[in-house]
């Protein structure tokens, strides 16, 4: 068989972090290796190495990836919100809840125990994230400004919303919610997020 043939399908790159998120949803994180991601994109064993000095940091560029798309998301829905705070944070959420459910191999990767090992040894990974997470601050504290969201420090509150509907989305992916199968996927999400700005509102006095 003659050697294989140069690359030249465009972006190496996005191509081996595409490879990867098809192996992780195959199989899991520890599935994956530089071998076989160049083996599905079509290249040589060496090919990836141009780009991703070792397995975690390919892994890195998958999570970074998710989170851009989950940025982009949510930057999306609250452009597409009306100009009320409280229903921005509504509509980000179920942007947030929406993502995760149509992206879980992506999702799980982003949270998961590999992220917590190695998020602080990758600057650009955990820029990725807090971008996010400051979607969500910005959103309380405009709410705070219009004087419609309760009055606390804004990241503690954003962190708080954020575990409501990060957990909601996780134990759904998981299959712990027993009724999930009764409902729609954009019912359930109203229905969570609308508890949560319920809890943010600013209650009088």
């Amino acid at each position: 068989m003659s050697e294989r043939e140069p690359y030249h399908h465009g972006d190496l790159r996005q191509a081996l972090i595409a490879a990867a998120l098809e192996l992780i949803s195959e199989k899991n994180v520890e599935g994956v290796s530089l071998r076989e991601v160049a083996r599905r994109v079509g290249v040589s064993h060496a090919a990836p190495y141009r780009h991703f000095a070792d397995k975690e940091s390919l892994l890195a560029a998958v999570a970074k990836d998710g989170f851009q798309m989950l940025h982009h998301k949510l930057e999306e829905a609250i452009q597409n919100s009306s100009a009320d705070p409280v229903q921005q944070i509504q509509d980000s959420g179920v942007a947030y809840i929406t993502f995760a459910l149509e992206h879980p191999s992506h999702y799980d990767l982003m949270f998961g125990a590999y992220r917590s090992s190695s998020a602080q040894q990758n600057p650009e990974l955990e820029y990725a994230a807090r971008l996010v997470f400051m979607v969500l601050v910005g959103a309380i504290a405009r709410g705070q400004q219009s004087g419609v969201i309760r009055v606390d420090d804004s990241e503690q509150l954003a962190l708080t919303a954020w575990a409501l509907v990060h957990g909601w989305a996780k134990l759904w992916i998981d299959g712990k919610i027993p009724f999930c199968a009764t409902q729609s996927t954009h019912h359930l999400a109203v229905f969570v997020t609308q508890i949560l700005v319920e809890g943010l509102a600013k209650t009088e006095t």
